[in-house]
């Protein structure tokens, strides 16, 4: 048997051998290669982004809220100021079950069931906000005990906040407004503003008044830390750090121990007082009554407050000053006076026989006056004093609504009158015109008898008023009203006050002007309508009366206040400049459903300009014993 051998190949082996190593060591450096890429992608191409993310694991932005301005009367005292405190803050997201985490940290801190409702109110209202405070004001016993046990609440936190006080309460509330937590829309308009990246961390935003009117002054601008943080998101380092700048503070023209003055001459009468200095525009006092407590509005008011204050009777959230609008009554008549003059419907010395009550031609219709019977034989000047309605009756009608809507157009009447403070009502001088867009009537003949004594269709408001009293005094030049006298700009440096800005001269002639000042200085005399407001006074001063019907009578009916219903009363209204010969103030009264402007609101404009001129404030006044029948306003 033959056995076969078989002889290895050796040389094949050998290739086949050092073709494996070949591919197996190209293999190995094809994968050096595309790691070495890969490295040299993520090290040298893309190191840039990757470093951004490792700064941003590493070091957190951490916004920095400058302290707001304050706010100050003209002379330095404090209406709105900062303090420090602390809150005890929830960040919603971060909180798996709210109400077992509340009931909680009620245990620990004073959680009253109000704190939970204003909460959850900010968390219905607020959707951008990181954290929402749950208590603020937090007591040093109240900040340890917390500390103490803080592991046990993820998502809770003790911040240190400044928060807004307005010391004088409801005094300045309509003037100065508040701040507030800021909501959806206030942060859709700061981005539209292109103003969002300076809120960052902000929580809160001017809502009202002056503090909204000068957010952009008050805020100030944002600074930023960049914090270097460990793995748990505290902070180990500050890197850097921008510095904000503090919010300018601001010197308002008022004066607040006259507004104090104003405010309490008032008593329990609901409405309002503007004071303006005639020669540059200064808002003196600035009042609507009632007022409400601005400290209620910087953490969130609660839902009782809310509703105690939004359903009030009294409506103390209205702006009565500004947003207010009235028939002005009375008080329409020196400006319809030079009307007549100005249009040469009447002159001086020209005068008409007041029977008690005016027709028009081809009428049976009788428009009474105040005083049963008439004035009798009446001037100008007289009509102005003792106020008689059947002279303007006759007045209007030969002016024409057209003249009277051009004239009285000229003193601001119908308009904003471009006060520095947001929210202000343009009131109502009617026209045919606007009477066919809002009706779809013609204008009758009446209704321009009505708007001669300022009553049907026209309406004012307090600072209108007040505005126009000033133009009046000061010859028919009148300066922009204004509240701020001053921006200052930092601590160091303060910005100029901005020199006085006229906004009309009416050029009207010099002795049409006097004849009708020196009328309303009669008027504050023995026989004028405000006899019994100038009594003891060491200087003379031009004003008039007015009442303002709230409902109107049928003709031949008797106005009896005690018949009717306390706020279906007529509103007294009284304007008035001071002193007669080179006036310093010019005002405007509004007494709601206080019926007479002579017994009302004539005592508290006395009382205003008795502090501003003397210094000091007056005894009181003699109470003027009103009529129950409807005699003089």
């Amino acid at each position: 048997m033959k056995r076969h051998v078989e002889l290895k190949n050796h040389q094949r082996e050998i290739y086949f051998f050092q073709l494996r190593l070949i591919l197996s060591l190209g293999f190995v450096v094809v994968m050096l290669l595309i790691l070495l890429s890969r490295f040299f992608y993520l090290q040298v191409v893309r190191q840039g982004y990757f470093k951004t993310l490792s700064d941003n694991n590493r070091i957190s932005i951490v916004p920095i809220v400058p302290n707001r301005g304050l706010i100050m009367d003209r002379n330095g005292i404090v209406l709105a100021q900062n303090y420090s405190g602390y809150t005890l803050e929830i960040a919603p997201s971060k909180v798996a079950d709210l109400d077992s985490t509340i009931d909680a940290l009620a245990q620990l801190i004073d959680i009253q069931p109000r704190d939970r409702k204003r909460f959850k109110k900010l968390l219905a209202e607020t959707h951008t906000s990181d954290s929402l405070p749950i208590r603020s004001r937090l007591s040093d016993v109240e900040v340890a005990r917390f500390a103490a046990q803080r592991y046990r609440f993820p998502g809770v936190e003790i911040k240190a906040r400044l928060f807004r006080e307005y010391p004088y309460s409801d005094k300045m509330s309509h003037l100065i407004g508040y701040i507030g937590r800021i909501n959806d829309k206030d942060m859709e308009q700061l981005e539209a503003d292109n103003m969002d990246a300076n809120y960052r961390g902000s929580d809160y935003i001017g809502k009202i008044g002056v503090e909204q009117s000068y957010e952009n002054d008050l805020h100030g601008t944002t600074g930023f830390e960049q914090v270097e943080v460990d793995a748990g998101g505290r902070g180990v380092r500050v890197l850097s750090r921008s510095a904000p700048k503090s919010g300018s503070s601001l010197i308002l023209t008022l004066d607040a121990k006259l507004q104090e003055v104003a405010e309490q001459a008032f008593g329990s009468y609901r409405g309002a007082l503007v004071a303006i200095d005639p020669s540059n525009g200064e808002v003196l006092a600035f009042v609507s009554k009632p007022g409400y407590d601005p400290n209620l509005f910087v953490d969130g008011i609660d839902t009782e407050n809310w509703d105690a204050l939004n359903n009030s009777p009294d409506v103390p959230l209205n702006n009565r000053a500004l947003r207010g609008q009235y028939p002005p009554g009375s008080t329409i008549k020196p400006f319809m006076a030079l009307a007549g003059l100005a249009y040469n419907k009447r002159q001086p010395g020209t005068t008409i026989s007041d029977p008690g009550y005016f027709t028009l031609p081809g009428s049976s219709h009788h428009y009474r006056d105040w005083k049963a019977g008439g004035h009798g034989s009446v001037d100008l000047f007289k009509s102005i004093v003792i106020s008689c309605d059947t002279y303007y009756y006759g007045l209007a009608t030969d002016l024409g609504i057209d003249n009277m809507h051009t004239f009285l157009d000229q003193f601001g009447f119908g308009k904003k009158t471009g006060l520095d403070m947001d929210g202000e009502a343009s009131g109502l001088l009617p026209s045919p015109e606007w009477k066919q867009r809002r009706y779809k009537q013609i204008w009758y003949p009446g209704d321009t008898v009505s708007a001669g004594i300022g009553q049907g269709y026209t309406l004012v408001t307090p600072m209108q008023l007040a505005y126009a009293t000033a133009v009046l005094a000061n010859d028919g030049v009148g300066y922009r009203p204004h509240m701020v006298k001053q921006v200052l700009r930092n601590a160091e440096h303060e910005a100029p006050s901005a020199p006085a800005a006229v906004a009309m001269d009416l050029k009207l002639p010099a002795d049409n002007i006097a004849l009708v000042k020196r009328a309303m200085v009669a008027v504050t005399q023995p026989g004028g309508t405000a006899a019994g407001a100038s009594a003891g006074a060491n200087y003379r001063f031009g004003g008039k009366t007015g009442t303002a019907q709230v409902i109107g009578m049928k003709q031949g009916e008797k106005y009896v206040a005690s018949q009717i219903s306390e706020r279906n009363r007529d509103h007294a209204w009284f304007i008035a400049f001071a002193p007669a010969d080179k006036p310093r103030i010019a005002l405007a009264v509004l007494a709601e459903n206080g019926g007479h402007g002579g017994s009302t609101a004539a005592p508290i404009a006395r009382k205003v300009i008795d502090y501003y001129l003397l210094g000091k404030a007056p005894k009181p006044l003699q109470t003027v014993v009103e009529s129950p029948e409807k005699e003089d306003d």
